[in-house]
C-alpha cells in the first residue's frame, strides 16, 4: 500500500531540495487540541455527511448516471464534487482510523461512481443526465466538469494511498486520459471556470508517474489569462482569467477559484522546477497576505461574486471569508512552504487553520458556517441561507464547505512535519508522534493554550522547529531563538517554549472599515467579543486603552478555552444621528469587564452580537 500523504512530491522534485511531506501514518495526532476535533469529524461529521448527500440527491444523480433507477438530475451542476470530497475525507479518515464499516461505505460508493463513467472516460452525472453526450464541455465556464473531475482524482489518490484499493484510481486514470486526449494545443482550447483540476492532475502524476498528467496541468495553468473565458462572453477577472498566472501580481475574483488555481500552479512549479512561475506565485501570495487577508486569515471581502476586493477592502461586518477559501489558502500556503522552506508560509497556514478555517465548524463537529464575518450585530436578520445570523447549519444547498472541512480535518496530520536535508522539520505543534526513518518522535504539548512543547526522540536527531513570528522570546533547551525562522537543534530531547503573551493588534489605517480599532490575539489565536459573555451591548463596546489584558484558562467553557479579560466602556453617550460630532462628553459610558473568547468558538452557545475589531474608548 502506498504511504498515505495529503500532498507528496515526485522523486525529481524531492531531489531539487524541496521538503518532503511525511506519510499520514508517519505523522499522527494523538491528543491535545486537535484529537477531539478529528474524533468528532470521524464519528459524527463523515457518517452524517453521507446521509446529507443522500437526502440532497447527490448520490442519486450518480446512481441514475450508472443506470440504476429512473429520474432526473437534482441539485447544482457541481453536485458530484461534494460526493468526491466526501470520498476523499472518508479515505483519509480510514487511513487515520481504519474501520470495516467505513471501508464498506467507501467501496459501495466507489462502485456506483465507476458504473456511472462513460466508456471513453468522461464522467459528470449532472451533465450526462441533463444534456447527454452532446452537452459535454459546452458551457465549461460554468459547468464545473473539470472541477468535479479534479475532486474525483484527489479522492482516488487518497483512496489508494489509505486503503490500497485501486477501483477509484482506475476511474481517475481513465478520466484523466480522456482530458489529456481532449484538451490542449491542437485539440479543444478551453479552461474550466473553477480551477482545481490543476492540483489534482499533478497529484495523479505523483501517484502514477505519468508525465502526461503533469503536462496537462501545466497547460491548464498557462492557458489562463489569454482571453479564453472573455471570448465566451464572460468577465474574466471573476474566473482568474484576466491576466496570465506568470504575469499576475495579486489574486482577484472569486476567492476559492483564485487560491485553488494558485495552489495548482505551485504544484506545477514544484514538479517542473519553474523558478519564474514560483517567483510570480511568491509575489501573489505576499500581496494577498498583506492587502487582501483578514486578521483571521479569512479570504474574500465581497458577498458579490464571493470575491476578493480591492487592496485593504476588508469590511468586518460584510466579510464573506468563505470557509472553502480558507481551506484553499491552507493548501496554497502548504505548497509554498514545501517549495521555499520559508517560515512565513507555515505562519500563514497556522493563522488560517486556527481561525479562518476552524470557525467554519461547530464544536460538535457537524454544523458549519459557509461565511465567516468578523462582526455580527445584535438582532441581525438572517436574510440569506448562508447568513451567519442563522448560526452554523447542518448543510447547504451549495454544500461545498462541509465535505471540504471533513477532508481537511481527516488529513490534518499530514501538515505537521516534513523531512529535508538531514533534518526533520516541525511546522505545526500538536500532541502526537512523528516517524522519520528509524527515528520516532513523541510530541507532548497543550498548544495553543500552553506554549511549552516537549519533543523526545528514540535516537538523537536533527530537528528544525518553526518559531512563529509572534513568538518573541522563544527558547529551545533554554537558549533564545529568533522568531519568524526555523531553529535547528540536534538532540534526543528538546524543550521548546513559545511565549504566549497577549497582543493588542491595531488595524491597518488603510482598512477604512476598522480604522482606529484593535483586535486581541494570543499565540496563533485571534479573539472575539461575544454577547453571550456580556450584559453590556457588544455593538457599543469600546476597549480602554490603558487596561491590561489577562489570560485565564476555563476548562468548562467551550470545550475548554483560554479567555482574555480586560476593561472597556459600553455606550457612547450620544443620541444616534447622521450629524453626530464627537466631544469629550461622548466618551462617557459605563466601565465594564470585557471577556474575549477564541474567534473559532463563537456562536456555539447562542447567536448574538460578535466582533473581532473593537474601537478604543
Amino acid at each position: 500500500m502506498t504511504e498515505a500523504v495529503t500532498t507528496s512530491l515526485s522523486p525529481a522534485a524531492a531531489t531539487r531540495g524541496h521538503w518532503q511531506p511525511l506519510g499520514l501514518g508517519q505523522s499522527k495526532i494523538t491528543g491535545g487540541f486537535w484529537a477531539p476535533r478529528q474524533l468528532r469529524n470521524g464519528e459524527s461529521a463523515i457518517p452524517s455527511g453521507q446521509d446529507q448527500l443522500e437526502t440532497a440527491g447527490n448520490l442519486q444523480n450518480l446512481r441514475l448516471a450508472a443506470g440504476i433507477g429512473e429520474g432526473e438530475a437534482i441539485g447544482p451542476v457541481f453536485a458530484d464534487s461534494d460526493v468526491y470530497k466526501w470520498l476523499e475525507a472518508a479515505a483519509w479518515e480510514y487511513g487515520r482510523n481504519p474501520s470495516d464499516d467505513l471501508l464498506k461505505r467507501i467501496r459501495d460508493l466507489t462502485a456506483v461512481v465507476a458504473a456511472a463513467q462513460r466508456e471513453d472516460g468522461y464522467l459528470d452525472s449532472v451533465v450526462q443526465l441533463r444534456f447527454g453526450d452532446e452537452g459535454r464541455y459546452q458551457q465549461l465556464v460554468w459547468s464545473h466538469e473539470h472541477y468535479c473531475a479534479g475532486h474525483l482524482i484527489q479522492a482516488a489518490v487518497a483512496q489508494v494511498r489509505c486503503t490500497g484499493d485501486r477501483a477509484l484510481l482506475d476511474v481517475a486514470i481513465k478520466l484523466a486520459d480522456h482530458l489529456v486526449a481532449t484538451f490542449g494545443d491542437g485539440k479543444t482550447v478551453d479552461v474550466d471556470g473553477h480551477p482545481v483540476i490543476e492540483m489534482a492532475l499533478v497529484e495523479l502524476y505523483r501517484e502514477t508517474g505519468t508525465t502526461a498528467y503533469l503536462d496537462q496541468a501545466k497547460w491548464f495553468v498557462d492557458a489562463r489569462g489569454h482571453g479564453i473565458i472573455k471570448n465566451h462572453g464572460h468577465e474574466p477577472a471573476y474566473f482568474s482569467d484576466r491576466v496570465p498566472v506568470r504575469e499576475a501580481t495579486s489574486v482577484e475574483g472569486h476567492s476559492v477559484r483564485a487560491v485553488y488555481l494558485a495552489a495548482g500552479a505551485t504544484d506545477v512549479a514544484l514538479e517542473t522546477g519553474d523558478t519564474d512561475l514560483l517567483d510570480a506565485l511568491k509575489r501573489q501570495f505576499e500581496h494577498m497576505w498583506s492587502t487582501k487577508t483578514y486578521v483571521t486569515g479569512g479570504l474574500g471581502a465581497r458577498w458579490e461574486g464571493e470575491a476578493f476586493g480591492d487592496e485593504y477592502e476588508l469590511p468586518a461586518d460584510r466579510a464573506y471569508a468563505e470557509t472553502c477559501a480558507a481551506i484553499g489558502g491552507i493548501q496554497w500556503a502548504w505548497r509554498m512552504l514545501l517549495a521555499t522552506g520559508e517560515a512565513s508560509y507555515a505562519d500563514a497556514l497556522e493563522r488560517m487553520l486556527y481561525n479562518g478555517f476552524l470557525a467554519g465548524v461547530s464544536l460538535k463537529g457537524s454544523e458549519y458556517f459557509y461565511v465567516n464575518p468578523l462582526q455580527l450585530r445584535g438582532g441581525a436578520l438572517a436574510d440569506n441561507g448562508r447568513s451567519p445570523a442563522h448560526g452554523r447549519r447542518g448543510w447547504f444547498d451549495c454544500a461545498c464547505c462541509p465535505p471540504n472541512i471533513m477532508r481537511t480535518l481527516a488529513s490534518l496530520d499530514g501538515y505537521l512535519a516534513t523531512t529535508g536535508g538531514d533534518a526533520v522539520q516541525i511546522h505545526q505543534y500538536a500532541a502526537g508522534t512523528i516517524v522519520a526513518g528509524d527515528v520516532t518522535l513523541t510530541v507532548d504539548t497543550a498548544y495553543p493554550w500552553d506554549g511549552a512543547v516537549h519533543i523526545s526522540a528514540s535516537a538523537p536527531v536533527a530537528l528544525e522547529l518553526r518559531i512563529p513570528a509572534w513568538a518573541g522570546g522563544a527558547t529551545v533547551n533554554g537558549s533564545p531563538v529568533e522568531a519568524g525562522t526555523y531553529a535547528r537543534v540536534e538532540a534526543d530531547a528538546v524543550d521548546l517554549v513559545l511565549p504566549l503573551a497577549t497582543r493588542v493588534v491595531g488595524a491597518d489605517p488603510r482598512v477604512d472599515a476598522v480604522r482606529g480599532c484593535v483586535a486581541l490575539e494570543r499565540g496563533p489565536l485571534v479573539y472575539a467579543v461575544e454577547q453571550a459573555d456580556h450584559d453590556a451591548n457588544v455593538d457599543d463596546l469600546h476597549l480602554l486603552p490603558e487596561a491590561s489584558v489577562a489570560a485565564e484558562h476555563v476548562d468548562g467553557l467551550l470545550d475548554g478555552v483560554t479567555v482574555l479579560r480586560t476593561r472597556g466602556r459600553s455606550g457612547t453617550g450620544h443620541q444616534p444621528g447622521w450629524s453626530f460630532t464627537p466631544t469629550a462628553a461622548d466618551q462617557v459610558g459605563d466601565e465594564v469587564d470585557v471577556v474575549a473568547v477564541p474567534y473559532y468558538a463563537w456562536a456555539n452557545r447562542e447567536i448574538g452580537a460578535m466582533r473581532v475589531w473593537l474601537p478604543r474608548a
